[in-house]
């Protein structure tokens, strides 16, 4: 079957006995054609099926309105809450969104990448997967000058535009926390170290036990994924330890929910015998007994602030370049999970 003739502004010109160009003022709403004029170019316009070519007009202007934002899961509450506040802006900008995810899988974000510069879209927005080594597939981006903003996981010490918040600072108040709670014997529970968001909240942590005076013991530092089953197979490897923990620093509340299930299956008393601090304020924490300490990770916030930094470059109000890091503030959110002496220290 033959697909049917694209309706163009000529056909329309043609029908109500107009010019090609009217026709175009009209449909962009210029205020230089009369609403009566206006109003009968956009009913046959309807009438028509006649969709506007955005990919002629983006030739012709050099710019899509589109920011791609390559993201590494599209299954946290973190993520999601950051893709909101990323929208939200975008929205209000018109400004339109290509979203893309990695699966935590470097080749997959390599890839994602180039797609979205074939797109050609104005700018990035990215946080990168676990396994990613380097930043050289941004290059084709800035080679361009498409700007590009990082956010939550990035390489700390690059010259690109990033939104973070303190991990070191973090995690040193968390494990500080469990510290002032009453823990002496700490586990950390954390994921891939090749990331600078679990590689500094591991420096703050270690840096807490030694402000307090207490022995880093690399046998305390599970490593695994975040998912069900690693949360599972580290909850195992928690309670085959010869001398239990008696405080536990979890960088992800879904993995923390998971171990407490699991400990408190297994006659372990939360906060009593073990006390937990999660990560990321997720809303998990708030319905799992007992509710879970944790750091709030402002993801709203933080996709606000990269989208507008990212727009702002490019409607030349301001100069990303300019500023290589912003940091938004975190803080501790104290629960029942983590109160060992009963009260907050």
């Amino acid at each position: 079957m033959k697909p049917e003739k694209e309706i163009t502004i000529y056909d329309i010109a043609k029908q109500l006995g107009v010019s090609p160009a009217t026709v175009s003022r009209a449909l962009n709403n210029s205020p230089s054609i009369s609403t009566s004029t206006r109003k009968r170019v956009n009913a046959l316009a309807e009438k028509l099926g006649y969709r506007h070519n955005t990919f002629a007009s983006s030739l012709r202007l050099q710019k899509t309105n589109t920011i791609g934002v390559i993201l590494h899961e599209l299954n946290s509450y973190f993520i999601t809450s950051v893709l909101a506040g990323i929208e939200k802006i975008a929205s209000e900008a018109k400004y339109n969104l290509i979203i893309v995810h990695s699966a935590e899988n470097a080749a997959l974000e390599i890839a994602n990448a180039r797609n979205l510069f074939h797109k050609r879209v104005d700018g990035i927005i990215a946080s990168l997967s676990f396994d990613t080594e380097d930043i050289s597939h941004f290059n084709q981006f800035q080679s361009k000058n498409i700007p590009v903003v990082f956010f939550d996981r990035v390489f700390e010490n690059s010259e690109s535009t990033k939104v973070i918040i303190n991990n070191f600072q973090a995690g040193y108040d968390a494990t500080s926390h469990l510290i002032q709670q009453g823990c002496r014997r700490i586990a950390h529970v954390t994921s891939s170290l090749k990331r600078n968001v679990y590689a500094e909240r591991m420096r703050g942590y270690k840096q807490a036990l030694l402000d307090n005076k207490l022995k880093f013991d690399e046998k305390l530092v599970i490593i695994d994924g975040f998912k069900e089953q690693d949360a599972t197979r580290s909850a195992k490897h928690i309670l085959s330890m010869k001398t239990l923990p008696d405080g536990l620093f979890i960088t992800n509340d879904f993995c923390a929910a998971v171990i407490m299930q699991i400990l408190k299956d297994a006659g372990v008393r939360v906060p009593e015998d073990i006390a937990i601090v999660g990560f990321n304020n997720d809303s998990i924490g708030k319905v799992v007994s007992p509710k879970l300490t944790t750091i709030n990770y402002p993801g709203f916030e933080m996709g606000q602030v990269a989208a507008q930094s990212l727009i702002n470059h490019l409607k030349g109000l301001w100069n990303i370049n300019l500023t290589n890091t912003v940091v938004i503030k975190s803080e501790l959110i104290i629960r029942e999970s983590s109160l060992k002496s009963g009260k907050p220290a």
